[in-house]
């Protein structure tokens, strides 16, 4: 069976994810195989596999560091929020059905037996696995049958590394704190701790990091540098949302509906120079973008009422009208039709049929079971602005409870729908669409800057790898991994 560590964090974004996946590279530049493991993740941003399972992203961009396939198997159980007391429940890449927080808690044990079989099976295939608590080991509350912190570390039998967020204050008391909070045999799992995203003169924490190792009675095992390095976000702590809100050359605004999901769809636009990708959530921030962007969501009723209480849907459809386009992927595109019906009370939204913005010529049906497919083709058929794409070859997935029979990129007079997430991610794709406003604006494309999607990941990646790499003392990272 594979070697093991796993990290823990003091809470959530305390850089856990970010942390897992340096080591995966780590560790495949030093000639190992290794696999990522989160037995249960909590989020919106999810991923269809090649084999049509529906994981979490943070352990997709694991796996790609580690430079193998995703594989629901690194995250057995997803926890996909419905309400703010409930979850969609995904088991093994499908959906389970959906639960509030109750039943899921008094459920919780039933899912060890696919947990285990999901990690023992990694575990005989690869050499290292690097596993990946939630939240923080010392809620107290919530300690009775974990299943994904201290409990998985048991499940396992794997040694623990603690991080703890610098940046967020109090560091020293979230690492003694934590610690002082679990029972002797929790305690004794955890071989070092972490102080991560520092930034200034590591000499300056020296003596409490002293302090630190004679509290925990264990080492310190480094101080991590904040990284910089431009990797997909977890969820919606992600650093995207709070960015300042100036225009470049081309300006795209975001809808940020209450429940996103997928926001990583738009990330090469980003990687431009002179592209702004703002998130939106007043009206008086929209502004006069070159388009606006509609995002998948976890239930499309409910954002297209807050859409609607809001205002934003009066300052879209205005927008549109006055020339900007508007484009919509997943629950964007089902908001963007005509109307969206839920007769069976799939969202649990409360509502069972509501209009859309009328922008497209669908009408779309949520059915108990889920769509959860990749797909790939060229595009052709488009019209209007977006015309360059035809030709062109796009590649992604589908994660939908709604049905709308639509072709892979919907067209309406200057607005547009997909159901596929990570369209923007094929090459050109994104190119073309930017190019296109441009066109429209009458500046040239090379004012931009471009980038290379696939070269520029995996720097990305090499980027966190070295950071964390000078941070950590890996001889006892790797002591803690052989058990020495």
């Amino acid at each position: 069976m594979a070697r093991n560590i796993m990290i823990q964090g003091t809470m959530s974004n305390a850089g856990k994810s970010l942390v897992c996946a340096a080591l995966c590279r780590i560790f495949r530049q030093d000639g190992l195989r290794v696999a990522p493991f989160k037995s249960q993740n909590m989020a919106l941003n999810s991923f269809i596999t090649n084999t049509g399972g529906e994981m979490g992203r943070a352990q997709v961009v694991q796996a790609q560091a580690a430079g193998i396939a995703p594989d629901v198997r690194m995250n057995p159980i997803l926890l996909k929020p419905t309400t703010d007391v409930g979850s969609q429940v995904i088991l093994n890449g499908q959906v389970l059905g959906n639960m509030g927080a109750s039943e899921y808690y008094r459920r919780k044990r039933e899912f060890i037996p696919a947990i285990r079989e999901a990690y023992d099976s990694l575990a005989a295939e690869y050499d290292v696995i690097v596993l990946e608590g939630a939240g923080s080991p010392a809620e107290i509350n919530l300690k009775q049958d974990d299943i994904v912190n201290m409990g998985m570390a048991k499940l396992a039998d794997a040694p623990v590394l603690l991080v703890g967020d610098i940046d967020r204050g109090g560091v020293f008391a979230q690492l003694y704190g934590t610690v002082a909070l679990l029972e002797p045999e929790e305690r004794a799992r955890i071989k070092a701790t972490v102080v991560n995203k520092f930034r200034g003169d590591r000499a300056i924490l020296e003596p409490g990091l002293q302090t630190l190792e004679r509290l925990c009675g264990v080492p310190v095992a480094g101080v991590i540098p904040y990284v910089r390095a431009d990797i997909d976000d977890e969820d919606s702590l992600t650093e995207r949302f709070r960015r300042g809100t100036g225009t470049r050359e081309i300006d795209i605004a975001v809808i940020r509906l209450p429940r996103i999901s997928n926001f990583t769809d738009f990330s090469p636009f980003e990687r431009y120079e002179n592209v702004s990708l703002r998130y939106v959530e007043r009206v008086r921030d929209l502004g006069r973008p070159d388009l606006i962007l509609l995002p998948g969501t976890k239930s499309t009723i409910a954002d297209l009422l807050w859409l609607r209480q809001s205002g934003l849907e009066t300052a879209v459809l205005h927008a549109h009208a006055n020339g900007t386009t508007v484009l919509g992927i997943c629950g964007g595109l089902q908001m963007l039709g005509k109307a969206v019906r839920d007769p069976q009370g799939v969202e649990a939204a409360g509502v069972r049929e509501l209009n859309g913005l009328g922008l497209l010529d669908i009408e779309t049906d949520f059915l108990p079971e889920k769509v959860q497919t990749q797909t790939a083709g060229t595009f052709s058929g488009v019209t209007g602005l977006l015309a360059g794409l035809n030709g062109l070859d796009y590649a992604g997935y589908e994660i939908h409870m709604g049905r709308s029979q639509v072709p892979p990129l919907l067209c309406g007079e200057n607005v547009y729908g997909s159901y596929i997430h990570g369209i923007f991610d094929a090459p050109g794709v994104c190119d073309r669409v930017l190019l296109s406003l441009c066109e429209k604006k009458g500046i040239p494309f090379a004012r931009l800057g471009a980038f290379d999607p696939a070269e520029y990941r995996e720097r990305q990646y090499d980027l966190l790898a070295d950071a964390v790499r000078s941070g950590l003392d890996m001889d006892l990272v790797y002591r803690v991994l052989n058990r020495l």
